[in-house]
């Protein structure tokens, strides 16, 4: 019996996944080999010895410790895609409501009603103050073309604006999901330097913290309007705000609302709206269920994000998982290990990601605690599973 502690509200769809017979799974666990989380912060939280693998239904992880995870052999997986149309919805929104100042104008006509004016008198003298200009045809930047930026690409496209995408580590994959309308670049100062609306789709991280700063928006067209449904440090309140206050920026949305911001002419802000659809928690449950599910049952790992993909259809009687650091002749040491204690190896596989590896190894007969202590010996290992 597996158990699964809960640390949000989890989509039952997800727990649907994680049948009652194998799996025991709730808030209250104190002792748990997984997790299943959305937004609640895993810092301060001491895990259990026993716990292999977190969960994370959505796509940014910061609010997970990744480096402490690695250290102690604990897999990680967050959702990437299971989000995506919901958020692409809401940047589409964006781009209208950040022309239009749709926003204001409602706001004007509740405030005529409430100082008792008739509102269909003054609707035609007072529409002028909320103009704004239309999308088609202009140029939309796109600052990362993973899931959810190849989708507002192809939205744009379709609304007829040009779209220019920046992403230096675009997949093959992810190409092919592109409109060939879309101009693909690898210099940011190519969206800056060309866009009338930007729009941000990249994770957070000490690479990409303040990427929008003081020097970008010195290169950036006059008026320009900037939308982040990414993350909140993607963008430097410090060089946003004087920007919109001068006008070099006409409007900034953001997901990701403080005091500053709000306070902000130009601002709108709403609060981390860009996956809170029914159907984006279904999907993200499911898939962090699955995720969960199959390698705390088979020891496969899809989608983590600090350790490689690796799957193997099962073989043999046995398998042994093993999270390792990346260095010379550890696969030679676990081949031989097995080996001297007369083991046959049916299958095995191998892959690494930066300074960590994962092994997998299917065995001909049971094994015990002997193979688990003779490869934790091994100074690179980890961490040994088996399952």
């Amino acid at each position: 019996m597996f158990r699964v502690k809960t640390m949000n509200k989890i989509a039952q769809a997800g727990l649907d996944e994680l049948p009652a017979d194998s799996f025991q799974v709730g808030p209250e666990l104190e002792h748990y080999e997984g997790v299943l989380v959305r937004s609640a912060s895993l810092h301060d939280v001491a895990f259990p010895p026993e716990l292999r693998a977190i969960a994370r239904a959505g796509a940014g992880v910061n609010n997970i410790p990744i480096d402490k995870c690695t250290q102690q052999g604990i897999v990680v997986f967050n959702t990437p895609g299971a989000n995506a149309n919901a958020v692409k919805e809401l940047v589409v929104a964006a781009l209208l409501y950040s022309s239009r100042d749709i926003f204001g104008g409602s706001q004007w006509v509740n405030n005529r009603v409430l100082e008792g004016v008739d509102v269909t008198t003054v609707v035609e003298k007072g529409k002028s103050a909320f103009a704004g200009p239309e999308i088609q045809g202009k140029t939309l930047g796109i600052i990362g073309l993973g899931a959810i930026g190849a989708k507002v690409a192809n939205a744009a496209v379709a609304l007829g604006m040009k779209v220019i995408g920046y992403d230096p580590f675009l997949t093959v994959h992810a190409a092919l999901l592109l409109d060939s309308h879309v101009q693909h670049t690898t210099q940011l100062e190519d969206v800056f330097r060309t866009s009338d609306y930007i729009t941000l789709h990249l994770p957070y991280n000490k690479e990409t913290a303040n990427t929008v700063n003081a020097a970008a928006i010195d290169l950036m067209k006059d008026g320009v309007r900037i939308i982040n449904f990414a993350r909140g440090g993607l963008v430097e309140d410090d060089a946003i705000i004087p920007a919109l206050e001068s006008g070099k920026v006409a409007r900034y949305v953001t997901d990701f609302p403080n005091n500053r911001l709000a306070q902000t002419r130009n601002v709108i802000c709403t609060p981390h709206l860009g996956a809170s659809t029914p159907e984006s928690e279904e999907n993200c449950a499911v898939m962090a269920a699955d995720e969960i599910k199959d390698y705390l049952v088979n020891g496969n790992i899809t989608n983590s994000v600090n350790l490689p993909a690796v799957s193997m259809p099962r073989s043999g009687v046995c398998r042994v998982c093993i999270i390792h650091r990346n260095v010379h002749s550890v696969l030679a040491g676990i081949a031989a290990s097995f080996g001297e204690l007369g083991i046959n190896v049916e299958n095995m596989t191998n892959k690494s990601r930066g300074e960590y590896a994962y092994t997998m190894v299917d065995i001909d007969a049971p094994v015990g605690d002997d193979v688990r202590a003779k490869l934790n010996a091994m100074e690179p290992v980890i961490r040994v599973r088996i399952v």
